[in-house]
C-alpha cells in the first residue's frame, strides 16, 4: 500500500521534495496532495520549468483542480487554515511542511487534527518536537509514536555528519562556521522595502549579505556535549543555487591535514556513503548542482595550524541535498507504522 503525503507550501523545497521523489523512482512513496496559496497554472509551470534544476524529468499537466505528473494525479488546494485542509478525507500519512511559514508545535498539531498521521518540517522546529533528524547520525531516534518531526536543515545535515567524524577521532573543543549561503526567495532582486531586517532590503544580486543563523543552536540540540561550544555565522551571496560551509575548529589531539582528510574520506566510503561526500579535485560551487548529498568536503582546501587548529570547506546544494534527506526521512517514517503514545 501506498504511503499518502502531501506538501504544504509548494516553494523551492517542495518542488525539490516532488522532483527528487519521481527521480528516485520511490514507488511506495506517494504525493496525493500540495496545498499552496498561488494558481494551478503557475504551480504546473514552475514544475515543468525550473532555472537551477532543469526540466521536470516527467510530463506536467493540469487537469480540474488536480496536477497530473504523467498519469499521477495530485489535488492541488489553496488553503491558509491548516485546520481546514482535507487531510482525513485524503488519507494522508504524512504532511512535508515546506512552507517555511511556521516551525512550532501547536501549528502542526492542526494538520493532525485535520487528520494527517504525522508532519515532518522542512526547516529546524521548536525543542518540543518528537525528534529532530539528521540522517546518518541519529535516524535511529525514530520511534513509532513520534508524530511531530524536523528535518533539520541544509546547513545542519551538512556540518553535523563532519563534527561527528572529527569529534569521534580527535575531540572538538570549539569551532566556529561561516555559511557562505547563495540567495534565497526572502531577499529582492534590487533593493525593496519588504524585510524589517534592514540588510535583507538590499540586492540580493549585488550584495553579500550578512544575515542571522541558528545553526549554533542546532549544534547544541543533536550534539549537546558540544553545546555553547559553537559561534555560527551566515552570509548570502549572489548565486541561485549551492552554498559552502567554512568551518574552523580546535581539537584535542595534534592532526595534520592529511589526517583530518583520510578520516573524511573515509566516512565517505563508509558509514556515511551517499550522505558525506569527499573531492581532491579543484572544483566550484556550480559543479555540485544537483548534488544529492548533505556536504562534499574539499579536500584541497582543508588546513591545519599549530597541530590543533583545522579549517575546512565543504560545499552542498542547499536545494537538492536537503530535499533528497527530507526523503529519506519520509521513508523510514514509511517503514515504521505509528503507534499511539
Amino acid at each position: 500500500m501506498a504511503y499518502r503525503i502531501a506538501i504544504n507550501g509548494y516553494g523551492r523545497i517542495g518542488q525539490c521534495v516532488l522532483r527528487a521523489l519521481v527521480e528516485r523512482a520511490e514507488p511506495r512513496l506517494e504525493v496525493v496532495a500540495i496545498n499552496e496559496l498561488s494558481g494551478l497554472d503557475t504551480i504546473a509551470y514552475l514544475t515543468r520549468y525550473d532555472t537551477t534544476h532543469g526540466g521536470f524529468p516527467a510530463r506536467v499537466e493540469v487537469n480540474g483542480d488536480q496536477l497530473m505528473i504523467d498519469d499521477r494525479a495530485i489535488r492541488v488546494l489553496s488553503e491558509p487554515d491548516p485546520s481546514r485542509l482535507p487531510w482525513r478525507e485524503l488519507g494522508i500519512d504524512l504532511v512535508l511542511e515546506c512552507s517555511g511559514s511556521f516551525k512550532d508545535r501547536p501549528t502542526a498539531q492542526r494538520h493532525l487534527d485535520a487528520g494527517a498521521d504525522r508532519l515532518l518540517f522542512s526547516q529546524p522546529a521548536e525543542a518540543d518536537v518528537d525528534a529532530t533528524i539528521v540522517s546518518g547520525i541519529n535516524d535511529h531516534a525514530l520511534a513509532p509514536t513520534q508524530r511531530i518531526v524536523s528535518a533539520a536543515s541544509c546547513t545542519t545535515n551538512c556540518l553535523v555528519p563532519v563534527l561527528t567524524v572529527l569529534d569521534e577521532a580527535l575531540g572538538i573543543e570549539h569551532g566556529v562556521t561561516t555559511t557562505i549561503h547563495s540567495a534565497m526567495n526572502d531577499q529582492p532582486v534590487i533593493d525593496a522595502y519588504h524585510q524589517t531586517d534592514l540588510r535583507l532590503t538590499r540586492s540580493a544580486m549585488h550584495s553579500i549579505v550578512p544575515v542571522d543563523t541558528g545553526l549554533a543552536r542546532g549544534i547544541n540540540r543533536l550534539m549537546p556535549h558540544l553545546a555553547d561550544r559553537f559561534e555560527c555565522l551566515h552570509v548570502r551571496v549572489p548565486t541561485i543555487n549551492v552554498s559552502a560551509m567554512d568551518l574552523a575548529i580546535t581539537v584535542r589531539q595534534d592532526t595534520s591535514a592529511s589526517e583530518v582528510n583520510a578520516l573524511l574520506a573515509e566516512a565517505s566510503r563508509g558509514r556515511l556513503a551517499g550522505l558525506l561526500g569527499y573531492t581532491e579535485e579543484p572544483m566550484a560551487s556550480v559543479d555540485f548542482n544537483h548534488d544529492p548529498r548533505s556536504g562534499i568536503v574539499d579536500a584541497t582546501q582543508t588546513r591545519v595550524a599549530g597541530g590543533r587548529l583545522i579549517k575546512l570547506l565543504c560545499w552542498f546544494d542547499n536545494e537538492w541535498g536537503f530535499a533528497n534527506r527530507m526523503l529519506d526521512v519520509t521513508r523510514r517514517l514509511a517503514a515504521m507504522p505509528l503507534d499511539s503514545p
